[in-house]
């Protein structure tokens, strides 16, 4: 039946962010598309639009709360403009002490970077997953980690996930089988992200079933689908309907559509339209 399908691409999904250690209520939960507030991690690049609260241990004056601005600076208390755009917030938190201790203005200067809204750093989620949007990057994250903050592939979405990265100021797409990846344990295509990069799950292949079925329509077309597996997702046949003489319609790659007669293990193509005819008797 088709729910029945539906429901099975949507363990495989589960079972997926389960089996990887995934939370995915806490997922749901933590999930804002732009400015979330969360807790830094030491090893994420500042970027412009992130909020930074900044304090100095013993010296609560110099306590900031600012923006990085679009060239990657902020201005601080004594020292000016600071550029720490790029820098990981323990990188900022060096860059400010050591130019509060040259510039003469404390001896020992402990300092505190805490990012409290990342903008700087999203990644984009389009197509057929269930919350499309822009997700921020708070730590070391893979394609997995985002794909489970935007709700998993759709019931219409593939298996594959596209993912598109510009690195060193070169474009490259990669395409990720996310259920082969995972049922064969191939965690080395479970790709680290960076802000910037975009990942869009494509619609899933889909045939069309008519005529004398319990519930004609379009279905998504899983591997190696057969005829019969096609008329079983249409809901069987009506009192009325007949599985011989099965006829399928299908687009040639020329434009033409061609009529076939199909066998109950014939394969079903993607956008294949079956039809299946009254009985005579």
């Amino acid at each position: 039946m088709h729910i029945n399908k539906i429901s099975i691409v949507g363990m495989v999904w589960l079972g997926m962010l389960l089996w990887l250690g995934l939370n995915v209520n806490h997922a749901v939960a933590v999930e804002t598309p732009v400015g979330m507030s969360m807790t830094t991690s030491v090893d994420v690049p500042l970027g412009p639009g992130d909020l930074l609260k900044i304090s100095v241990y013993g010296n609560p004056d110099l306590a900031l709360e600012t923006r990085v601005s679009e060239s990657g600076t902020i201005t601080f208390p004594l020292i000016g403009e600071v550029p720490v755009g790029g820098l990981t917030p323990s990188g900022a938190e060096k860059l400010i002490g050591s130019r509060l201790q040259s510039g003469g203005f404390l001896k020992q200067a402990q300092v505190n970077v805490l990012v409290t809204q990342f903008q700087g750093q999203l990644v984009s989620v389009l197509g057929q997953v269930n919350r499309p949007g822009r997700y921020p990057i708070d730590g070391k994250r893979n394609l997995t980690d985002i794909l489970a903050l935007a709700g998993g592939a759709s019931a219409t979405g593939a298996d594959t996930v596209d993912l598109i990265r510009t690195r060193n100021g070169k474009t490259t797409k990669t395409v990720v089988n996310i259920v082969d990846m995972v049922q064969q344990g191939k965690l080395n295509e479970d790709l680290g992200l960076q802000g910037g990069d975009l990942i869009f799950v494509e619609r899933a292949p889909m045939f069309y079933i008519y005529g004398e079925v319990q519930k004609p329509g379009s279905y998504r077309l899983e591997p190696n689908m057969t005829v019969l597996q096609a008329l079983s997702a249409g809901g069987g046949l009506t009192p009325r309907g007949t599985e011989r003489n099965v006829r399928i319609k299908r687009q040639l790659p020329d434009g033409k559509l061609e009529t076939i007669k199909a066998r109950h293990d014939d394969p079903v193509q993607p956008n294949d339209v079956v039809y299946i005819q009254e009985s005579l008797f």
